[in-house]
């Protein structure tokens, strides 16, 4: 059975909006590594549509040269959006309808791990459904303060269960959590 993973690069204070202007400074070889073994894993990239139209925008334009250009424009892509009526970046499919449902009868399929990356309203979403199997964060120690953050006042209760914690030179916590047994 295939596995539904979130990959979120996040603040101490939960924001997980624009990674780019405060992330960079704590990127190492070890989180590259990271990043690396979660597409290696995967077979299908989830997104929503937000970041399905950032991506779109950025990663059709790089060559091969750039890193992870060919990995992540050559991956089927799954979007989830109720807005979007056609999707322009290859190998990229629109979800209609319920995007719970079909997650769960996708991860009865054969093949590789479905990876969600950025999208924190489609993560927090699938995690309150019972979808996401496992939530991986690299929580960075910087306070960004202002930012969409991954829960928000109006999130649901879930219970998470730690399944690994790794502390990275930067000062970065790698931490993998998956839903509590009911």
């Amino acid at each position: 059975m295939r596995k539904i993973v979130a990959g979120l690069f996040i603040s101490l204070d939960g924001v997980v909006e624009a990674p780019e202007t405060w992330h960079f400074p704590y990127f190492n070889d070890e989180m590259g590594k990271i990043v690396g073994d979660q597409m290696a894993t995967s077979d299908t990239m989830l997104l929503g549509r937000r970041t399905y139209e950032e991506f779109a925008e950025f990663w059709p334009n790089q060559g091969d040269d750039v890193p992870m250009a060919a990995e992540i424009n050559g991956v089927r892509k799954l979007v989830a959006s109720t807005t979007l009526e056609t999707l322009d970046w290859q190998n990229s499919e629109l979800i209609a309808g319920d995007v719970a449902d079909d997650l769960r009868r996708r991860k009865q399929q054969t093949g590789k791990d479905i990876s969600i990356t950025g999208s924190p309203t489609l993560v927090r979403s699938l995690l309150e459904a019972g979808v996401l199997d496992e939530l991986r964060l690299l929580v960075h120690p910087i306070v960004v303060g202002h930012g969409k953050r991954l829960f928000g006042a109006d999130a649901a209760t879930v219970a998470l269960t730690l399944v690994s914690a790794q502390s990275l030179a930067t000062g970065v916590q790698y931490l993998v959590y998956a839903p509590a047994a009911s």
